[in-house]
């Protein structure tokens, strides 16, 4: 009796664990400050958070095929650089709008499909080839903004972080349709289908037709995607573009990624589950700033939060 209740509970943990987590934090936070549960703060919350989801969105795909992206906040860096530059009210570089946000995200894309190229095709593990990137990308950054930051936006652009639609935030719109376009991509699609084959057991996957390759590719080039509409919101939010910004981007992503129940050994998970635990690290750090917690604790409860997600998952496969 007693292993059959132990068995239901950890069934019901493994499925619904990240939604009673989320439950619980909130409640507390809402306890224990009267500022949180405000609308003001909520809205904060969704715009804070809206910049790593959309990351980890493009995370997701590439987690579930069994891969992984160190390079994203470098990429972000890049794209922000590259679409500011041409943004800059009054400079002889100013492009329209379209062209300075296409070229932010271009540019983060090309970087995406160099990693998916040298993992897919050139067979190299995806740790070393993003680390790899994640440098040069960041080197290029420093290089393409002489190490100094790009301000002076003119108003089309800064609109994009700042301004809101229907007293919704605009990158909590962008965030909801990348959200949107992500759900039917990876669960309703036949490329969805191809992603979670590649992750569960790509041999197997291959013998049934599926071009591993190709999907392996074509989830970073995702993830680039991903990576240069955050970019582009995000300098547009903070209006300045920095060649130090987006340090530890990475970490932020795949633990939204993996607190949301993703598998990190591939062929498991969702976005609804990313956004989830997007959330829960966004309510955690915004419940933390209010009460006054040092950023350095901050860190470390992160840290085992996200030790602890990868303990469940490792858990959930041996059994």
């Amino acid at each position: 009796m007693n292993k059959t209740l132990m068995n239901r509970f950890s069934l019901i943990l493994s499925k619904f664990g990240i939604i009673i987590a989320f439950a619980a934090v909130f409640t507390v936070l809402s306890i224990a400050t009267p500022y949180f549960l405000t609308l003001p703060n909520m809205i904060t919350v969704l715009r804070q958070i809206s910049f790593n989801g959309i990351v980890a969105l493009g995370m997701t795909f590439i987690i579930v095929t069994g891969g992984i992206d160190l390079s994203v906040g470098s990429l972000l860096c890049l794209a922000g650089l590259v679409s500011a530059h041409y943004s800059v009210a009054g400079s002889g570089s100013e492009m329209p709008l379209a062209i300075a946000v296409l070229a932010g995200v271009l540019v983060a894309t090309i970087f995406g499909l160099i990693n998916g190229l040298l993992i897919a095709k050139g067979k190299l593990p995806p740790f070393i080839v993003t680390m790899a990137t994640m440098t040069i990308v960041r080197g290029i950054s420093l290089v393409y903004s002489d190490g100094r930051p790009i301000t002076g936006f003119n108003n089309g652009y800064k609109e994009i972080g700042q301004g809101s639609v229907l007293n919704i935030p605009i990158p909590v719109v962008i965030f909801g349709v990348m959200l949107l376009i992500s759900v039917i991509l990876l669960k309703y699609s036949k490329f969805g289908r191809h992603v979670f084959a590649v992750g569960g057991n790509e041999k197997a996957a291959i013998a049934s037709g599926i071009n591993a390759a190709k999907v392996q590719t074509m989830v970073y080039v995702i993830g680039g995607v991903m990576c240069g509409i955050a970019g582009v919101a995000l300098t547009s939010r903070l209006n300045a573009a920095s060649p130090q910004a987006a340090e530890g981007y990475e970490l932020d992503a795949i633990a939204s990624v993996v607190i949301g129940g993703t598998s990190l050994s591939g062929g498991r998970g969702g976005v609804l589950g990313t956004v989830i635990g997007a959330l829960l690290i966004g309510i955690i750090g915004n419940g933390l700033d209010i009460m006054n917690v040092s950023s350095y604790y901050q860190k470390i409860i992160k840290g085992c939060i996200i030790l602890l997600a990868v303990f469940l998952d490792r858990k959930n496969i041996k059994s």
